[in-house]
Formats: C-alpha cells, sequence, structure tokens
C-alpha cells in the first residue's frame, strides 16, 4: 500500500465507523454540536497519530506478554495532555465533552490501530495510517454533528441558520435529534448508503438461507 493510500483508505474504502463499526459511543455522544464533534475529532486524530508514532517507534522494545499496558499507558499519556490543554484553552468545550475526552482511552479505534498495525509497521506508515483513521472517524462525525445541529436546533456551530418557531420564524427544530438514538439512525444510513454505492463493503453472510433450512 503507498503511503497516500494510508491516508486516504480509511475515507470511505475502510472507514472506522461505517465498515469497522468502531468509535460509535462517542459519535452518540458528543454529536450534539459540532463545535464538540469536531474537538473530539481533533482530540482523537491528535492521540491516535501521537501514540501510533510512539508506538511504532518503540515496538521492537515492547515485550510481547506486556505489550497492551505500554500500549494503554502510552494512549493514556496523549489523552491526559490533550485533555489539560482542552481546560486550559477550551474549559467551555472542555465542560461539554465532559468525560468522553479522558474515554479516547479506552475507544477500541485508539487501541486497535495500535495493536493492529502500528506495532507491526515503521514510523512513517503507522503515523500515517493514524491521520487517516483520525480523518475517516472525523469525516463521520462532523456528518453526524452538523446533521443532528442543524436540524436539531436549527444552528451550526451555535449560530443559527435558519430562524426557529420560537424566535418567530418557519423552522420548528426536532428534539429526537437532540437525543442518542438519532446517531444511530444516521450512522445506519450512512453506513447503508456507503454499502449500497459499495457493495464490496457488505460482508459475506456466515450462513445462506438454504444452510440454515438445512441445519433444521
Amino acid at each position: 500500500m503507498s503511503l497516500i493510500r494510508h491516508v486516504t483508505a480509511p475515507l470511505i474504502d475502510q472507514n472506522p465507523v461505517t465498515l469497522q463499526i468502531l468509535g460509535i459511543c462517542s459519535a452518540l455522544a458528543v454529536t450534539t454540536s459540532l463545535a464538540t464533534a469536531l474537538t473530539m475529532s481533533i482530540a482523537l486524530t491528535v492521540v491516535l497519530v501521537a501514540s501510533a508514532t510512539v508506538i511504532s517507534l518503540i515496538r521492537h522494545h515492547i515485550p510481547s506478554a506486556i505489550r497492551l499496558i505500554v500500549q494503554i499507558t502510552i494512549i493514556a499519556s496523549m489523552v491526559i495532555v490533550i485533555d489539560e490543554v482542552l481546560q486550559a484553552y477550551a474549559f467551555a468545550i472542555s465542560q461539554r465533552l465532559s468525560i468522553f475526552v479522558g474515554l479516547i482511552v479506552t475507544n477500541c479505534l485508539v487501541l486497535g490501530r495500535a495493536e493492529a498495525f502500528a506495532m507491526r509497521n515503521p514510523v512513517l506508515p503507522s503515523a500515517l495510517d493514524g491521520l487517516g483513521n483520525g480523518l475517516g472517524y472525523s469525516l463521520i462525525l462532523l456528518i453526524v454533528g452538523t446533521i443532528r445541529e442543524f436540524f436539531g436546533a436549527g444552528t451550526l456551530f451555535g449560530q443559527a441558520v435558519v430562524t426557529t418557531v420560537a424566535d418567530g420564524g418557519w423552522f420548528q427544530p426536532l428534539g429526537l435529534m437532540q437525543l442518542a438514538p438519532s446517531a444511530f439512525f444516521i450512522i445506519g444510513l450512512l453506513v447503508w448508503a456507503i454499502r449500497s454505492l459499495r457493495p464490496d463493503q457488505i460482508e459475506t453472510p456466515e450462513y445462506t438461507l438454504q444452510q440454515q433450512e438445512a441445519r433444521r
């Protein structure tokens, strides 16, 4: 795989959210507004790139028996730094994100890429893989955040885009968009749309209907 493919493939073809179904929890929790979705996207992308770079750099010196502990320690250190920076320079956003920045440590996407790729590849491909997966994750979060904030409040980045009924306009915000299930629906529709356009992403069923009937 060429270096540029490490960045471009996770955007659509190997998107960590729509193809691998990773990082769903944060997509539900932080996408009520575009500002929080963007902040979370940047935070996770930085952690992905930094942790992948460090883990790849020292991969030959990590004993196999404790590799997961070392990876989690490195990721947790990156997350602590990001959280402290947010509290220092973007306190309001940090408060809105609450514990979800800290939960990047448990995000299966971050640890998954560290274990599956950074532990097995040189530094540059690992850093680009982290960047690509971070951008793929960010793309989905920003799409979901845009839809939820616009239809749920009539705003983008907190700025009014349409005038709501409460302010004398015509637009009635959809309360469902401010609830977590709406993110499930939107991501489900994205998965359906992408796999309709790219049938190769559809998983092969473990059993066909004929096999299931034969087993009865």
